[in-house]
C-alpha cells in the first residue's frame, strides 16, 4: 500500500471554498452524467411500452435486453482501459455517440426487424459500459479532492430523481408521440452526454487527460489495473460486498416483492409505493453523504450497505404494509450511504492512471453477476419457497459487509485522513 499518496483533504470542504454547483466545469459534466443515467433507465421502460403496444412482443424484449447487457460487459472493461490510456472526454463523446446511434436503429427495427433491434441493443450497452468509468475518471479531473463527495451525491441526486420522475414523464409522453419518437428521444439524451461535458480543469494536474502513446495490450493493461485493485484490500472488500448485496439481495427482492405484493397484499399498491419509497429514500441518502463527513466513514458505508438486508427481512413475515415500505426507505437511504463514499474514495485512494480500469471492474464485476442472482432467485423460491430464500439473502446482505468492515483498511476506506498539525 505504499505507493499511493495518503488522502490529505480534511475531514470537511474547507469554509469559504466555492461550492461545486457553482463550477461550471462541473456543470457540465454534471448534466451529461444525468443524461446518460436517464437514457440508460429510459430503454427498457419504453421497450416495455413497446410491448403494451404490441409493437415488440415479450420474448424479443428479454433478448434486446440481453443484448444490451451483452454489450455493456464486453464494453465496459475496454472502456476502462481506453480512458486510461487516451483522453477520457474523447472516450466519452465516442461511447456515447455510439449509443446515440443506436437509438434510431431501434427506431427503424421496431416492429420490423428483431435482429437490427437486438443488434442495435447490443451498440447501446456497448456506449454505456465504455462511458462509465470515463465519466466516474472524469469526475476526478474536474473537481478537486475536497469537493468530490458533495460532486457524486449531486450526481447521484439527479439520477435518483430522474428515476422518480421519469415513469409519469414517460407516460406523459407515450400518450401524445408514438415508441419510436420516444427512442430518438433517448438518442438527444446521448447527444447531451457526448457533447455537453468539457475536459478536465485544474483538477486534472497529473491526470491523464493528454492522448497516451501505445504501452501494452489491451488486455495487459486491463490486468494491471486489476493489480491496482488487489493493492487497496478495502477496495476488494467492498466489490465483494456490493456484489454479493446486488446479487442475492437486490436480486431477491426484485423477485419477490411483486409476488408477495400480488399474493399477500392483494394489490399492486404495496409493490409501487416500496420501490417509491426506495428512491425516495436513496435521494435522503445523497443529500445527507453531501455534507457527512464520519470519522470512520468506510464503517459507516458499510453499514449503509447492510442496511439493504431489511427489505428482504420484512417481506419474510405477514407484517403490515408500512414496514415494508419503511424498510424499503431504510434501505435506500443505506445505499447512498455506501456508493457515495466509495465513488469518493476510489477517486481519492486508485493511481490516477489506472482510476478508469479500477472503476471499470466495479462495474463489470457488480453488474456482470446481477443477472445470475436474478436468474437463480426464482428457481430457488420455487424449490424452498420464499421465506427460506428471503431469510438466506438477508443474513448474507447483513453479514458480509459486516465481514469486508474487518478487512485492513476498510475503516477509513483507505488510510486515515492526515489531520492538520499531525
Amino acid at each position: 500500500m505504499a505507493t499511493t499518496p495518503a488522502p490529505t483533504e480534511s475531514k470537511s470542504r474547507p469554509p469559504g471554498a466555492r461550492s461545486v454547483l457553482r463550477d461550471s466545469a462541473f456543470l457540465r459534466l454534471w448534466a451529461g452524467t444525468t443524461a446518460s443515467g436517464l437514457a440508460t433507465w429510459a430503454l427498457p421502460f419504453v421497450l416495455g411500452l413497446a410491448v403494451l403496444q404490441r409493437e415488440l412482443g415479450a420474448a424479443g424484449l428479454g433478448l434486446v435486453l440481453a443484448a444490451r447487457t451483452a454489450g455493456f460487459l464486453a464494453a465496459v472493461a475496454v472502456g476502462g482501459v481506453l480512458a486510461d490510456r487516451h483522453s477520457r472526454r474523447a472516450v466519452v463523446l465516442w461511447s456515447a455517440l455510439a449509443a446515440a446511434a443506436a437509438a434510431p436503429l431501434l427506431a427503424v427495427g421496431l416492429g420490423r426487424s428483431l435482429l437490427l433491434m437486438t443488434a442495435a441493443a447490443a451498440l447501446a450497452g456497448a456506449g454505456q459500459g465504455a462511458c462509465r468509468p470515463a465519466f466516474q475518471a472524469l469526475t476526478a479531473e474536474v473537481v478537486d479532492p475536497g469537493r468530490r463527495q458533495q460532486a457524486n451525491a449531486a450526481t447521484t441526486l439527479a439520477v435518483r430523481s430522474s428515476t422518480l420522475a421519469g415513469p409519469a414523464l414517460t407516460a406523459l409522453l407515450a400518450a401524445f408521440v408514438d415508441v419510436a419518437t420516444l427512442l430518438l428521444g433517448i438518442g438527444l439524451l446521448w447527444l447531451v452526454a457526448a457533447l455537453l461535458p468539457g475536459r478536465g480543469g485544474p483538477a486534472a494536474a497529473g491526470a491523464p487527460d493528454a492522448p497516451r502513446p501505445q504501452r501494452a495490450s489491451l488486455r495487459a493493461e486491463f490486468v494491471d489495473g486489476i493489480r491496482e485493485a488487489r493493492r487497496h484490500p478495502w477496495f476488494l472488500a467492498g466489490l465483494g460486498a456490493l456484489t454479493a448485496v446486488i446479487a442475492l439481495g437486490y436480486s431477491a427482492t426484485s423477485v419477490a416483492l411483486p409476488l408477495i405484493s400480488r399474493d399477500r397484499y392483494a394489490t399492486e399498491w404495496v409493490l409501487a409505493a416500496a420501490t417509491t419509497a426506495y428512491t425516495v429514500g436513496a435521494l435522503g441518502g445523497a443529500l445527507l453523504t453531501a455534507r457527512l463527513r464520519p470519522r470512520s466513514q468506510g464503517w459507516v458505508a458499510f453499514a449503509g450497505l447492510a442496511a439493504y438486508g431489511f427489505a428482504p427481512l420484512s417481506l419474510m413475515l405477514p407484517v403490515h404494509p408500512a414496514v415494508v415500505i419503511g424498510a424499503y426507505a431504510v434501505a435506500g437511504i443505506g445505499i447512498e450511504l455506501f456508493n457515495v463514499p466509495w465513488f469518493t474514495a476510489t477517486q481519492r485512494e486508485v493511481a490516477p492512471d489506472k482510476l478508469a480500469r479500477v472503476s471499470s471492474l466495479d462495474f463489470l464485476v457488480s453488474y456482470g453477476l446481477a443477472p445470475v442472482g436474478l436468474a437463480l432467485i426464482a428457481p430457488a423460491i420455487h424449490t424452498f419457497g420464499v421465506t427460506p430464500v428471503l431469510g438466506a439473502c438477508a443474513a448474507v446482505c447483513f453479514l458480509v459487509p459486516a465481514a469486508a468492515a474487518l478487512v485492513p483498511t476498510a475503516r477509513h476506506f483507505g488510510r486515515p485522513p492526515v489531520r492538520p498539525g499531525a
